[in-house]
């Protein structure tokens, strides 16, 4: 080691007293003033010698590891900014030097502001990202009717501004979505509403028992819940309600009905008409508006007009007898008007019989001597024609019958007062008599086609109008007047 044999006056104050000759001088007058042998001081010296060539050694490694640290920085660097461009969507950012020069600290320091400025613009994409997310989360959450539990994760692969208007294109659908079903939900609920008031039952409940959230009034925090489902059984509540309400319709115009044909037919008198006047007028209100006030619908309504019902119809009962027997008498004065026998005689018999026993459905037996009623009145209408003629013909026999007898009277042509009105009345009685063979061949005429379109014979008081006709003398009718 030629470095540590130094001539003798090497020794200088000149020498910095930290320096390796400095040491190695000292070490030399050391070993002289000692005695070392030579080859211990060689030992030593190569000694020193390799340890400072280890000191070197870690010296130039520990500088190579940095050397070789920057370029990794550096490179990541690079890569990092890089895929931010990629993942922002970004071709170029105008911060970054297009070469790097200098030394590998001066390259980095030259790169590190865009790179921070570029993880600053990720950053805020990513918070943009997370808010569109979680509204889009939330919103699809509600529609779907599930609770929001799960943590938005954004996919920083992709960040490009195409990306985000994707996501805003979808929020801006979904707000559509749920407003239109936020508005159907309002509509249900307003058909619930009216649908409720008018039967009387509390629509609170009912929408409640869908499902809570749909109450007014709650809390800002709990949103209502929109989902299908939802949508489904409020559509379903409301059908239910319209078919309840259409049942409940029919049954008080039933009610109605049948209220109005018991007071007609038992003559209540208007003051205990006047608690059901809205059953009354219930149809006539709902055929001219369609709308039905509040409580219309109600079943203390439905049921106070049920129990009316059944009250008149006991009434009713107690009054069948009576009922029966005026329109029985109703069919007898038809008939009696038109001289026709009395139909029905046997069937009224037995009705009575029945009304008696208490097993007759009083509703039917009405039904029933109204039928009579309109046959017998049908059957009058049908003989009018044939029973003016025998009226007129009726009359005809009593004029011929006066004229005989003014005929057989010897002071007929006397000056007597009244003489002349007779003499006109026998000129208008022969004119009439004299009619009677027409009148009489008509009448058969009409009595025939009568016959024939009802498949029956046409009887006066029980007496064919044949027989009345043919005879000569009427004595028990019409006494001493023939054809």
């Amino acid at each position: 080691m030629g470095s540590v044999q130094m001539p003798g006056n090497f020794l200088s104050s000149a020498l910095p007293e930290s320096s390796c000759a400095y040491l190695l001088q000292e070490l030399k007058m050391i070993w002289d003033e000692v005695g070392q042998d030579q080859h211990d001081r060689e030992r030593i010296l190569l000694e020193i010698e390799q340890d400072c060539v280890d000191v070197y050694r870690r010296k130039v490694d520990t500088a190579n590891i940095s050397r070789v640290r920057l370029h990794q920085a550096l490179a990541e660097s690079e890569a990092e900014f890089t895929n931010l461009l990629l993942s922002l969507g970004e071709r170029s950012f105008p911060g970054r030097p297009e070469k790097l020069t200098g030394t590998l600290k001066e390259q980095l320091d030259s790169i590190t502001p865009a790179l921070q400025e570029m993880q600053m613009r990720k950053e805020e994409r990513v918070r943009q990202f997370r808010e569109v997310q979680t509204e889009i989360q939330k919103i699809a959450s509600e529609i779907a009717g599930r609770s929001v539990c799960e943590t938005v994760a954004v996919n920083e692969g992709d960040l490009s501004l195409k990306k985000l208007e994707d996501y805003h294109n979808e929020l801006q659908r979904l707000k559509k979505e749920k407003s239109d079903r936020l508005r159907k939900v309002e509509e249900y609920k307003s058909a619930v509403y009216d649908l409720a008031v008018i039967m009387g039952m509390d629509p609170s409940k009912i929408i409640a028992d869908v499902h809570p959230s749909l109450l007014d009034g709650l809390s800002g925090r709990q949103s209502k819940n929109i989902s299908d489902n939802i949508l489904e059984k409020l559509k379903s509540t409301v059908q239910h309600l319209k078919e309840e309400k259409q049942m409940r319709m029919e049954k008080l115009r039933s009610l109605e009905k049948a209220l109005t044909n018991l007071w007609s037919l038992l003559d209540i008198p208007p003051e205990d008409r006047q608690p059901f006047s809205h059953v009354k007028n219930f149809s006539s209100i709902s055929a001219t508006s369609g709308m039905l006030r509040p409580g219309t619908l109600t079943l203390d309504t439905i049921q106070k007009a049920e129990s009316e019902v059944r009250r008149l119809d006991q009434l009713k009962a107690s009054k069948m007898e009576e009922l029966f027997l005026k329109k029985k008498i109703e069919v007898e004065e038809i008939c009696k008007k038109s001289h026709m026998e009395l139909p029905f005689k046997l069937e009224m018999d037995n009705i009575m019989k029945l009304i008696i026993s208490g097993k007759l459905d009083h509703d039917e037996l009405l039904k029933t001597m109204e039928e009579y009623i309109s046959e017998a009145k049908e059957e009058a209408y049908s003989r009018r024609d044939i029973m003016d003629k025998v009226e007129k013909w009726m009359a005809s026999c009593e004029e011929e019958r006066w004229l005989e007898e003014y005929s057989r009277d010897e002071n007929r042509y006397s000056v007597s007062r009244g003489a002349h009105k007779n003499l006109r009345r026998a000129e208008r009685a022969r004119i009439v008599v004299s009619k009677i063979p027409g009148l009489v061949e008509l009448l058969m005429a009409k009595t025939k086609i009568w016959e024939e379109e009802r498949q029956k014979t046409f009887l006066y008081d029980e007496e064919l109008i044949t027989n009345l006709l043919e005879q000569k003398e009427v004595s028990i009718l019409w006494p001493q007047c023939s054809t």
